[in-house]
Order: C-alpha cells, then structure tokens, then sequence
C-alpha cells in the first residue's frame, strides 16, 4: 500500500510528535512548527512525549484517533513506534520524519512515511573540515570528541570530516571519543585527551554542549581556546555564537531547528499532487567569528 494522498483543502489538522522539549534546540523547533501552522492557518495538536519511546506511541496513535490529515513525527527511537506509523498509513494518515530516522530493519519501515526531513550530518562535517583546510595555519593535530555511539548525527559527522580531512592530507586525529552530547563530559573527555596529546591544537566536538565543556578543559589547561587550539562544532544555540563572535570558538555549522517553513510548504507540496522524494533537507547555516554576531539575537 502507498504512503496515502493529501487533498487540497481550506485548512488542515496536523500532529506534531515531538520527542522531548527538554533543551533549547528542541523548543525551537517545536515554536517553529507552532508559528509556522499559525501562519498558514493549520490546526497545530502538539505533543511532548518527554523521551518515552512508550508516550510517543501513544501520541501518535491519539493523533491517528483524531483524524489529523497528517502527522510530523520527530522518533524518540527507531524501532517501537514503527508499529503505530503502520497504523496510521493504514487509516489514511501521512507521516513524515523529521531530524530522526526510522530503523530501517523492519520491513515497512521506509515505504510507511512519506519522507524524512533534517539535515544532512556528513555536509556538516565536512564543511567544518573545509574550513579547518583553509584556515589551519599549521595546526593539524585533531582531537575529535564524537556524539552519542552509533547514533546517525555521530556517524555522519566523523564520516564527513575524516573524508574530507583524507582528501586534503597532512592532518591526523589522534584520538577519538564519544561525550553523548553532554558538556560536562565533553570537557572531561577534553582534559582527559589532551593531557595524552598535549601536541594537540585542534577540538573537533559533533555537538555545541561538547565545545563548550572542551573551551573550559582548554582554560583549565592554560591553553587559550580558539587561539592556541582551534576548537570546531555543530549547533547553533546563543551560547556557542556567542563564543564564536568572542573568538573562543572558531567555527560552527547550524544544525537548524526551525522546521516549520519547510514542513509546512512540504505538506502543501504533497497536496497539490507533487512528488516528494525521500529526504527534504533541511538548510543549514555556517558561523565563523565574521558571521556570528549577526547570528546571536536570532539564535535559540
């Protein structure tokens, strides 16, 4: 069975399944969803599952017992709630994915939703590594400090700056690790690597909260972050920039929360009969010590 139509119509009720609105950068998307169907006149029913994989099924089915049109799904985890996505394909119900995939082991999995939308995680890495070839200055001992294990942003991430890194030449990760997107284990990964590698003079961290924890191992330390050792990441929050505009950080590229503009124009795509394909990718931005200042007051 395909993924079900959409038909035009005045307005249209939606779900949104957010997984938790526990940090900045999800609140963000989730006022972005709710701006957004506010805006183009969508009734927006909204839900937190506060990271139970179990509440979100429950979510999801409510939304399906309501008879919203379509529902955007940002997965807790990838493989319990593929049962209740089958449930609403089978009621008529589209579903897209946002910034999360679904397991793609079970085997409706990728013929149930109508298509991912988020960013993609190997541009973000490489275009942090393309700024580090251009503007290295010698420095080419990396410590990498990596996302949650096996997760699809981690892989991603080290995928695109280990390649494009491999592509140029002349630079060597010395020692990689994983902080879980956690600041504070971010910073002891940080002092931990860099007392084994004191020749180090780049921080790579897949995640905001991990530069910020590794800026303060490099304070402990003596070193002076952004000068002594460039420090690079993915984010976008207010903190982060700020550190970019002050120099303490030298690059960030944007993992954009603000869904809602593509999400809806998405659905309305859908509904004027157009073809989706299977991933619609999100816009992401890049920040330098140039650029970041003008970023911070509309940053999350």
């Amino acid at each position: 069975m395909r993924v079900p139509a959409l038909f035009e119509k005045d307005a249209y009720t939606v779900g949104f399944a957010q997984a938790a609105n526990e940090t900045p950068w999800r609140i963000a998307q989730t006022a972005s969803m709710q701006d957004e169907a506010a805006r183009v006149g969508c009734r927006l029913v909204c839900t937190d599952a506060r990271g139970s994989a179990a509440q979100q099924v429950l979510d999801v089915n409510s939304m399906v017992a309501q008879g919203v049109d379509l529902i955007f799904l940002s997965p807790i985890e990838g493989t319990s709630i593929v049962p209740a996505v089958g449930d609403a394909k089978a009621a008529g119900v589209p579903v897209v994915l946002l910034d999360r995939r679904l397991d793609p082991s079970p085997a409706t999995a990728a013929g149930d939703c109508l298509t991912f939308m988020g960013s993609d995680f190997v541009e973000q890495g490489r275009r942090l590594a393309e700024w580090l070839v251009r503007n290295a200055d010698g420095k080419t001992k990396i410590i990498e400090i990596e996302g949650a294990a096996g997760a699809a942003p981690a892989v991603g991430r080290k995928k695109g700056f280990d390649e494009a890194l491999a592509a140029a030449g002349g630079f060597k990760v010395l020692a990689s690790q994983s902080g879980d997107c956690v600041r504070d284990k971010g910073r002891r990964i940080a002092e931990t690597l860099l007392g084994t590698h004191p020749d180090a003079n780049v921080v790579y961290a897949h995640h905001e909260e991990m530069a910020l924890g590794a800026v303060a191992a490099l304070d402990a330390a003596g070193r002076t972050p952004g000068l002594d050792v460039i420090v690079l990441s993915v984010g976008g929050g207010r903190e982060i920039l700020q550190a970019v505009a002050d120099g303490r950080v030298n690059a960030v590229v944007e993992c954009n929360p603000r869904f809602g503009p593509l999400a809806f124009e998405t659905l309305h795509r859908y509904a004027n009969g157009e073809q989706i394909g299977p991933w619609v990718k999100q816009a992401d931005g890049f920040f330098d010590m140039a650029s970041a200042g003008a970023g911070i007051s509309h940053a999350y």
